[in-house]
């Protein structure tokens, strides 16, 4: 260990440990940071009380711990210890506890003022996990408010500097520049359409034929390295391929860890797991595909989008590190240099495009009102954490004031998501029975079997004692009941109720087939579909446990439950509503009214009413516009003009307290705005009388509209005394098209919107022919006009080309006219 980079720094770090109650650390991959620092740490005994040092990734997190404690010649437990999720080794004589999951932010939720902690260590920073960026704004707090004393160490292999010195201003700054062997980068970019795992198998065999050691591959996904070692199983003997991803078990991972015994090679397919943290044996070259695979939460669908995206730079080039740890290596990248220049220095932080449900909780039991109470290197996005606050409402775990309810600290207590946590504490009010099928539920969705869509069949496995991970699922099932004052009994399990519990913590999942074989509809609204091949396609009914949003406009299901409506009514009815519904029904051209029983969005039954009155028809019109769109309405173009003018002006002066004008709000606020203009409209026919123009002047009111003439004027008056009309479009800059002649005299680019934007300017020859656009008039007449004026004299003679025009008269006229 003492030959590892890190050593040349750890005086430097020590001595910065001391003065200083903040420390930033920047070292390359395999510099020695997770495992030499915090040793050294340890040992020179700066801190009286425990270290806790959090990492990103269980695997890492148990492999650092058990190296750590092989270096002490002790056992993992005693002077090292980890938790991670469902697994502690820790005991009374631990001082250095690694520990990943959002444990750390638990740790300092339970206890704020960190009693017998002294150092925080946050590793692999860069790598931006949600759960580090949580708790290191929890320990900044706690270290300004409660424990001046409490150190904070934030490690990273590569990070945005001048953005943490910013959010860690006491801190000392170190950086151990690493020695590794030099690295042979070659950029063999795939052609369009190649296909990649293909590609990866042919470079892979070449590779191996033509270098020594053993090689890493890195992959987007869990399917393409499956798909991979499959195609690479007819390698020599003396080579194993090992595939690397999170959801193997840890027998599995550990295998493509471990070093090879003597002349055998290593064929290491991984995702981006590998990139830090890992140290893998034997390692000289590196096939980089250049891809991985990204969680984008959607917001209006309230479901997680799995993107395949270019890796940022300092991904590629930790990537390559890996060739280069004992001895020169090589590393083929299946891109080109130009792409891997195109992409973010760094990659997206989780917080920015995450579910935020977690932290919403997290925050309110944290008692900061908002976000940004506290300091973070990227604020959560304030729309994502309003979503996030009405799941929990909805949930039952937050009130009207954003405040947790009762249940909502009981959620926090359990340590599970919120969704979970919210299906727990309904089913034990619901019933013993009930709670035993949602703790078996719970264990289920943290363990999920590879390819499986119907959950039953898991729990059939489970209860029949062949499923994979049993023990670990029964710990876990056990020490949720324990939180709940309860026990777990399997046998207690009634796997008729799964799906019933499962709706407690997925309602705006629950799933309507939808006329055709395979497509349903969620109750969120939102398309969703089941495979054809899977007997789950022919239900009438499912939820849906996992679901993924790809390129399509609906999500696949990836995980789900056959869902009986009728029992699902009788056991939570609070599921349900009954609603007095009116529309439009275009084929029989008449308003249909009938009470529906919905779930969420789903009708489940109907009733035919009698015929509605001239109120329900008025609702009935509403319903019309609001599901077929606003273009139904009787739009002329002076009202899509003037529409486009109140949102420029939004866009262009947001400190006015503009009323919200785009399509969504006026199709979901019709009642406010548009209700009023529909007194005597009896059809949809006649909506083309509604006077739209005053129904939208109404809604922006009538100070507003006076000042939208005068800030965003239709028209500009020229120097000629004629008025010409402006251009306005949305995102983009306002547009005049006039005659060059017209704006002689004119001395600088006319300013709108309070003078904060400047007109552009499309100046035109005598033919109506653009010559020149510009935002700088001024500008122009001093300079390029010279050019424009010798063109323009040459073809244009008999009209007039002034040698000053920004202060010659404005025409419309030939020299001839002018003259007579």
């Amino acid at each position: 260990m003492s030959q590892l980079p890190i050593e040349a720094v750890i005086p430097e770090l020590l001595a910065g440990i001391q003065r200083s109650p903040q420390v930033i650390l920047k070292a390359a991959p395999g510099a020695g940071k997770s495992t030499h620092f915090p040793l050294a740490l340890l040992k020179a005994n700066l801190v009286e009380g425990k270290i806790v040092m959090l990492e990103p990734r269980r695997l890492a997190a148990r492999n650092i711990a058990r190296y750590l404690a092989q270096q002490l010649g002790e056992s993992v437990g005693d002077t090292v210890g980890y938790r991670v999720r469902g697994e502690t080794r820790v005991s009374a004589n631990t001082r250095l506890e690694i520990v990943t999951e959002g444990i750390m932010t638990r740790m300092i939720q339970h206890d704020p003022e960190l009693n017998g902690i002294d150092a925080l260590i946050f590793d692999e920073f860069h790598e931006r996990s949600i759960h580090a960026d949580t708790a290191l704004a929890f320990s900044l707090e706690v270290q300004a408010a409660l424990r001046d004393d409490l150190k904070i160490i934030v490690m990273s292999a590569t990070l945005e500097q001048d953005a943490l010195q910013t959010l860690l201003p006491m801190a000392t700054y170190v950086e151990s520049h690493g020695r590794s062997y030099p690295v042979a980068v070659r950029y063999q970019a795939l052609k369009q359409g190649e296909p990649l795992v293909a590609s990866m198998e042919k470079q892979i065999r070449q590779l191996l034929a033509q270098e020594n050691g053993s090689l890493l591959a890195f992959l987007p996904g869990a399917a393409s390295i499956t798909q991979l070692t499959q195609a690479l199983g007819d390698l020599a003997d003396d080579l194993d391929v090992c595939p690397l991803f999170g959801q193997l078990n840890f027998a599995e991972q550990q295998k493509a860890i471990a070093p090879t015994p003597n002349g055998r090679r290593k064929v290491v397919l991984a995702t981006n797991i590998a990139e830090t943290s890992l140290t893998i044996e034997g390692i000289r070259i590196v096939l980089d595909s250049g891809l991985e695979r990204r969680a984008r939460f959607d917001l209006k669908t309230g479901i997680t989008r799995l993107e395949q995206v270019r890796i940022a730079q300092s991904s590629a080039e930790q990537r390559t590190g890996r060739a280069g740890r004992l001895a020169p290596g090589v590393c083929v990248r299946l891109y080109s240099e130009a792409q891997l220049k195109q992409q973010p220095v760094v990659p997206v932080a989780e917080i920015v495009q995450s579910d935020l449900a977690p932290l919403a909780l997290e925050l309110a039991q944290w008692g900061a009102q908002e976000a940004t109470d506290l300091q973070w290197l990227d604020v959560p996005p304030a729309v994502a954490m309003a979503q996030a606050r009405r799941l929990l409402h909805t949930l039952g775990l937050m009130d009207e004031r954003m405040q947790l309810t009762a249940q909502g600290k009981a959620a926090h207590h359990l340590g599970v998501e919120p969704r979970i946590a919210a299906m727990l504490l309904t089913a034990q009010q619901l019933g013993p029975v009930h709670l035993q099928s949602a703790l078996a539920l719970a264990a289920l969705l943290e363990e999920p079997e590879r390819q499986v869509l119907d959950v039953q069949h898991s729990l059939h496995r489970w209860q029949q004692g062949k499923h994979s991970k049993a023990r670990p699922m029964a710990q876990r099932a056990t020490a949720l009941a324990h939180k709940l004052d309860d026990g777990f009994d399997l046998r207690r399990v009634d796997s008729t109720l799964l799906a019933v519990v499962a709706c407690l913590a997925f309602p705006d999942r629950i799933a309507q087939q939808r006329g055709q074989h395979g497509q349903f509809l969620l109750a969120n609204g939102h398309g969703a579909f089941v495979a054809d091949d899977q007997p789950l396609a022919g239900s009438d009914a499912l939820i849906a446990l996992d679901l993924m949003r790809g390129h399509q406009q609906s999500s696949q299901i990836f995980s789900a439950l056959a869902l009986d409506m009728v029992q699902l009514e009788q056991q939570c009815p609070h599921l349900f509503s009954e609603q007095e519904r009116v529309d439009w029904d275009e084929k029989a051209g008449r308003l249909v009214a009938e009470m529906q029983w919905r779930c969420g969005q789903l009708v489940i039954r109907r009733q035919a009413l009698p015929a509605p009155n001239q109120q329900k028809m008025t609702q009935a019109l509403l319903n019309y516009v609001e599901r077929k769109g606003l273009s139904v309405l009787n739009w002329t173009q002076a009202s899509l003009d003037w529409l486009t003018r109140v949102r420029c002006a939004a866009e262009w002066l947001p400190e006015e307290n503009w009323p919200d004008m785009d399509d969504e709000a006026l199709r979901h606020q019709l009642s406010d705005w548009l209700e009023p203009y529909l007194a005597g409209i009896s059809s949809v026919k006649e909506l083309n009388k509604v006077p739209l123009m005053d129904a939208l002047i109404t809604r922006l009111g009538w100070p507003l509209s006076q000042q939208l003439d005068e800030w965003l004027p239709t028209h500009h008056v020229l120097p000629t005394g004629t008025s010409k009309r402006i251009r306005y479009q949305l995102g983009m800059e306002p547009v005049l098209s006039v005659r060059m002649q017209e704006v002689f005299g004119e001395k600088s680019t006319p300013l709108i919107a309070k003078g904060t934007k400047a007109i552009v300017m499309e100046l035109l020859s005598p033919a109506q022919r653009p010559l020149q656009v510009t935002r700088d008039l001024a500008g122009f007449w001093r300079g390029a006009y010279k050019d424009v004026q010798k063109e323009m004299k040459g073809r244009y003679p008999k009209h007039v080309w002034p040698d000053d025009p920004a202060n010659h008269s404005a025409t419309t006229k030939t020299k001839r006219q002018l003259n007579s």
